[in-house]
């Protein structure tokens, strides 16, 4: 009898292993090259990191308390938090595992002009605070994003498997200053805008369909947040978007 059950053990083991392998599939890269290139990143870019990180802090502190940070500031920010993502993370990093990341790279870097042109330069964006349901769920994701680190963190398999490099400590997940945690502090901040333009929110919604299903793959529990960030963001466009066509 106890031959039957470790054969049965073993078995359940190799369906187990067979659907994780027609999983992977999917993807160009594997779970293991995915956290090694997260762990050269973070080695590399940790001060940026944290200095992004901060820089995020104080906006989101900003908006929630109707503090001074001026909209064209915060939008700038955002603005950096896009170009870097695409210019270092995907095009300096993530091709080397997946082509496709320099079409991402290019996306990035087009969402970070857009914030230019909306929010910098023709001031379209104005962050505000409240007590609506709007603006509950833009506190919620600004908090949850700054906590992405953090939770991230405890994601982190207890193996020994954070090293130290020459240039630092190099660990093995998403932190900041990529490109998930950047789009789910984006949503947040856009959520909380007085009008939003359907153009600032099309390339955010279609990152967090691609990074929520390959987070689904690659099981990073903390981007899975992605897809209540996309309705979110989606659905608050197209009604700004459609009481714009009704008062024309």
């Amino acid at each position: 009898m106890a031959r039957g059950v470790a054969w049965h053990r073993l078995c359940c083991l190799n369906r187990a292993e067979r659907r994780r392998s027609r999983v992977m599939s999917q993807l160009p890269f594997s779970r293991s090259e995915f956290l090694q290139v997260l762990a050269r990143y973070n080695a590399e870019f940790w001060p940026v990191a944290i200095a992004l990180w901060a820089a995020s802090l104080v906006a989101a502190v900003s908006i929630l308390r109707n503090g001074r940070l001026s909209d064209r500031s915060i939008s700038g920010l955002l603005a950096v938090h896009w170009s870097w993502s695409g210019v270092v993370y995907h095009a300096g990093y993530f091709t080397a595992i997946n082509p496709a990341a320099w079409v991402f790279a290019a996306a990035f870097v087009t969402q970070a002009m857009l914030l230019v042109r909306s929010g910098v330069v023709q001031r379209q964006l104005q962050y505000d605070a409240g007590r609506s349901a709007r603006h509950r769920l833009a506190a919620a994701l600004m908090i949850y994003a700054l906590a992405y680190p953090f939770i991230s963190l405890l994601d982190l398999p207890s193996d020994g498997s954070w090293s130290w490099t020459s240039a630092g400590l190099a660990i093995p997940a998403p932190l900041f200053a990529v490109p998930c945690p950047t789009t789910l502090f984006t949503a947040g901040l856009l959520l909380s805008a007085k009008r939003l333009p359907l153009s600032l929110a099309m390339i955010p919604v279609a990152w967090s369909c691609i990074g929520g299903s390959a987070a689904l793959l690659l099981g990073v529990r903390a981007d899975f947040a992605l897809f209540a960030a996309a309705a979110m963001l989606l659905w608050y466009a197209l009604a700004a978007r459609a009481r714009l066509v009704a008062a024309t």
